[in-house]
């Protein structure tokens, strides 16, 4: 009756699914939503579908933290701690008194694939596992921690999920029968494995619609009860630490008959932080990588590409249609960087030294429309950053718009070259980048 009561409200409800992704619709703005820290947009013209992540605000928890905040809730987490030595993980791994794994604290995923995660049945080979794992590099990022947790018999795994949904704009909630691998792949893979509901932020997660998910997961009425509560809770931590992901993959039964959240992934809006100076407190500066760290600190919206021609724009439309224009002239980004609508010369310099630092770029291409930003400033930004750093690439700067003569007189006086077309420019930028 539960059952059914529930399923019925969710048809008459503005929150369901229309078909758990059926069809067409199964990817229209999945791969967006299941990384709210970088909103994927694919951008036309760019030879082959490739993605463009574009930076939004915000702070990635280690899972160590995230499981944490799930404990606290009220989540069955199973316990862990972290060590920052080998020596620590075996002492952690000695008073948890079994079997263990060693998981690698690093924000990057692809962690198991990287022998960052390992099973240990002794202290012993648990300080060895952590020995091997700390200081490795994972996607450029250093291990520093270890979380050693006990290993869990696993009966079967799921996936459940709640974060920003920016089309509806709306929390969505996501779950999948399919959990403990890439739900990415799952979305575009098999669809009809995942089903979400919208939830009205006016009311939350209703009980019926947390019933209504949970009975997605499992056919076994006590499993349906256990899930139907952590899926609130989920929905509360994402509420209350201001996250725009929570997630927990997998979702497990155990032989037991016990539903257990044993990984917690948790992405927090740096717009939120101010209100929440406890959770402000958890960044891992030393996690993050160190371009994507002086870009924040900087106020410079920054995300790192593969290509090789580096990008310097004010303006998040302009930077895209640069990026555009680059790939329709046959190039590649080597990175999204916004210096914003400030006029102050210093975003200019650490603009520069943020993508003279990527080995990568071969050119580096400024782009300035100037509005609120005087093209005069950003090129007294240019002539103090080369004072500072030495250039060995080719530099190609487009500047139209406020004071723009005075910027070409600027420029000119210090040795550089300044021209008003954009396609020109990023002609020029392709070819330099393809000698070079």
């Amino acid at each position: 009756m539960a059952r059914e009561a529930a399923r019925r409200a969710n048809e008459r409800g503005a929150g369901a699914d229309q078909g758990a992704l059926a069809g067409s619709k199964s990817g229209r703005y999945l791969d967006a939503a299941l990384a709210p820290a970088r909103c994927a947009v694919v951008r036309a013209g760019d030879g082959g579908g490739q993605r463009i992540r574009t930076r939004t605000d915000a702070m990635n928890l280690h899972e160590y933290q995230a499981r944490a905040l799930f404990r606290a809730a009220g989540m069955p987490v199973p316990p862990g701690e972290v060590a920052a030595t080998p020596e620590e993980a075996e002492r952690i791994a000695a008073k948890l008194d079994g079997k263990v794994v060693v998981k690698a604290q690093v924000h990057a995923g692809g962690r198991g694939k990287a022998g960052g995660v390992k099973l240990a049945a002794t202290p012993a080979e648990a300080r060895d596992h952590a020995s091997r794992i700390l200081g490795m590099q994972i996607r450029g990022l250093t291990v520093r921690k270890v979380l050693v947790t006990p290993a869990e018999e696993i009966a079967s795994e799921a996936y459940a999920g709640v974060l920003v949904d920016r089309a509806s704009q709306r929390p969505v909630m996501i779950v999948s029968a399919a959990g403990g691998i890439d739900i990415e792949e799952v979305a575009h893979t098999r669809p009809e494995a995942i089903r979400r509901l919208y939830v009205d932020p006016r009311y939350g997660l209703l009980p019926h619609q947390a019933y209504w998910l949970a009975d997605t997961l499992y056919s076994d009425e006590r499993l349906i009860t256990q899930a139907t509560d952590i899926l609130s809770k989920l929905y509360g931590v994402f509420v209350s630490s201001g996250a725009s992901l929570a997630e927990i993959n997998p979702l497990i039964v155990t032989p037991a008959g016990q539903v257990k959240a044993i990984d917690a992934k948790v992405t927090l809006d740096d717009n939120e932080l101010f209100r929440k100076p406890e959770l402000a407190k958890l960044r891992d500066v030393e996690a993050e990588p160190e371009a994507e760290r002086r870009a924040r600190e900087a106020a410079l919206s920054y995300v790192k590409l593969d290509g090789n021609v580096g990008c310097c724009v004010n303006g998040a439309g302009l930077a895209m249609a640069t990026m555009d224009l680059i790939k329709f002239y046959g190039g590649d980004p080597a990175n999204f960087l916004d210096i914003g609508g400030s006029s102050n010369p210093d975003k200019v310099v650490a603009a520069l030294e943020i993508i003279t630092s990527d080995p990568h770029v071969k050119v580096i291409l400024f782009n300035i429309f100037g509005g609120i930003t005087r093209c005069d400033d950003v090129a007294n930004g240019i002539v103090e950053a080369t004072r500072r750093i030495r250039l060995e690439r080719p530099m190609v700067i487009r500047l139209t718009g406020t004071n723009e003569q005075q910027a070409i007189e600027i420029l000119e006086k210090a040795g550089f070259s300044a021209g008003r077309s954009m396609d020109a420019a990023v002609q020029k930028a392709v070819e330099l980048a393809k000698a070079g």
